[in-house]
């Protein structure tokens, strides 16, 4: 197992199993909400109904090769699905190399890689879901929440036992932070301006990030949000892509900041953002 992880064939192993998970993340995001079965029926075309080939199944290349379109009724495919599938790719490939510093000193190289993969990936129909619909399931958020308080056990605890108990304390720590605090912005907001700053579902993402990123890490996932959330809002507003009062998702500017801090690790962010003692 060593020997893999110091494989140069590691990265195109990650983009390619990265690529088949993004194509199950569009099932996700485009079922969830619907409250179909992520497993049967088998892939169609939502217009004609008409199972897809296994080569029409292919992450990216069947795409190209129906060259953005059904082949029984010549209905579109929109580019969305071979972008995410990209996406999931090379965030699965750059977590190959992410220390990113909440999980302890020195985690297991594939037990950390294992959890990087699945906290980028189960980002993905959050932010696409947030994106479609304005809502963040809360089912994905609790089950993302207990799945973060599990891998840091077990890769605290694969440290030493002590450690575990602390990190698992922290992180508990920080996920009710999360929740409680953007409650209270929601809160506050209602009360100042007639309506909620932000929806409950931020709330409960805020909660699954700290679960997986710590305090520290929650506090650069939000600081990071804010401003690019903020950055959108003013583009989008002087351009006139949103209008003065049209809401827009919060959700994936933290899914992108957690990312981001899991990626290039809490103390890259510190440094950079010039909060190093």
């Amino acid at each position: 197992m060593t020997a893999l992880l110091a494989s140069p064939a590691l990265p195109l192993l990650a983009a390619l199993l990265g690529a088949c998970v993004g194509s199950f993340l569009n099932v996700v995001a485009w079922r969830l909400p619907r409250q179909e079965s992520l497993l049967r029926p088998a892939s169609h075309c939502p217009r004609c109904g008409t199972p897809l080939a296994w080569f029409e199944n292919l992450p990216v290349l069947g795409w190209l090769w129906l060259r953005g379109r059904c082949r029984h009724c010549g209905a579109g495919i929109a580019a969305r699905y071979p972008l995410v599938e990209l996406l999931t790719a090379g965030l699965w490939v750059a977590a190959v190399g992410a220390q990113p510093g909440s999980m302890g000193p020195l985690p297991p190289p594939l037990p950390l890689l294992l959890a990087g993969w699945l906290l980028l990936s189960w980002l993905i129909p959050l932010t696409l879901i947030d994106l479609d619909r304005l809502w963040l399931p809360e089912p994905l958020c609790r089950s993302g929440l207990l799945l973060g308080l599990a891998c840091t056990a077990l890769l605290g605890w694969s440290q030493s036992a002590e450690l575990g108990r602390q990190l698992l304390f922290h992180h508990l720590v920080a996920a009710g932070v999360g929740l409680l605090g953007f409650e209270l912005v929601s809160a506050l907001g209602e009360r100042l301006l007639g309506k909620p700053a932000l929806g409950l579902g931020d709330a409960k993402l805020a909660a699954m990030l700290g679960a997986w990123l710590g305090l520290t890490g929650l506090g650069l996932t939000v600081i990071l949000a804010v401003f690019s959330g903020a950055l959108v809002g003013v583009l989008g507003r002087l351009s006139g892509r949103l209008g003065r009062q049209q809401p827009f998702p919060f959700g994936p500017f933290l899914a992108a900041g957690g990312a981001a801090v899991w990626l290039l690790g809490r103390d890259a962010w510190l440094a950079t953002l010039g909060l190093l003692p």
